[in-house]
């Protein structure tokens, strides 16, 4: 009876196995997304984008029900993104909300990365409120303490909101949030990462825009893309999101 047992076990096991590994190559692949937000109660569709997507046919993109982009700008203090004013420029001409993000850097100062983000963007009187991307993937290795991380996070946004008279946005991860951001930005709106499930489930925080699925495939840009969503209808989306400088 017992090794009946551990056969059972045993076969069950490799069965999950199997089937977890199957998911996992096919959703790499594109082939599997785990979360669809209901159009009806999410009519408001994004992308994000950066030179990773390559040259990107923002007519076909348009087309295709995107209602708003963010654009990757700049990473640190000195990385300036090789296609921010090609998409910038061409997802506005085709009728896009867009807005800029920055990808902040742990290990370099809050106040440099600011001013080189403000450097960098466009000059004019309206767009989508600009966005931190605050996560561990892709971050350099040191992770300074928590009294650290927020006087270096205050001090971006501090500038950043000084100069565009408009409130970023925090683009998170629950890692990244719950180790250092949680308890400190009640008052800024977050935009967060989850393509497994929806995040009401997972935080108790009010979300503005939800990142879904980051296999995306839409007319116009070759290979994937991340998907988004804003939590409200298009009132909501024009009174919330749209900064007039």
């Amino acid at each position: 009876m017992k090794n009946k047992i551990l056969l059972y076990s045993i076969f069950t096991l490799f069965l999950f196995t199997i089937i977890g590994t199957i998911t996992y190559v096919l959703y790499f692949k594109g082939y599997v997304q785990f979360n669809r937000p209901s159009k009806v109660k999410y009519p408001i569709f994004g992308i994000d984008v950066s030179h990773h997507q390559g040259i990107i046919d923002w007519k076909k993109v348009s087309d295709n029900g995107v209602s708003f982009a963010y654009i990757k700008a700049t990473e640190g203090q000195n990385y300036k993104d090789n296609r921010f004013i090609y998409n910038w420029n061409e997802a506005q001409k085709n009728g896009l909300s867009v807005g800029a993000y920055h990808f902040f850097t742990f290990c370099k100062s809050g106040k440099q990365q600011a001013k080189f983000f403000l450097d960098s963007l466009p000059n004019q009187s309206i767009m989508l409120p600009p966005v931190i991307d605050f996560e561990f993937v892709g971050n350099c290795k040191n992770r300074p303490t928590k009294e650290k991380m927020i006087k270096e996070v205050k001090d971006w946004v501090f500038e950043v909101e000084k100069k565009t008279k408009c409130k970023p946005i925090f683009y998170i991860t629950y890692e990244a949030y719950n180790r250092y951001l949680k308890g400190e930005i009640d008052g800024y709106q977050i935009w967060i990462r989850d393509i497994f499930l929806h995040p009401d489930y997972r935080t108790e925080r009010l979300w503005t825009i939800w990142q879904y699925y980051d296999k995306g495939q839409i007319d116009g840009i070759e290979g994937f893309v991340d998907f988004n969503t804003f939590n409200g209808n298009r009132n909501d989306f024009y009174s919330l999101m749209h900064c007039a400088q």
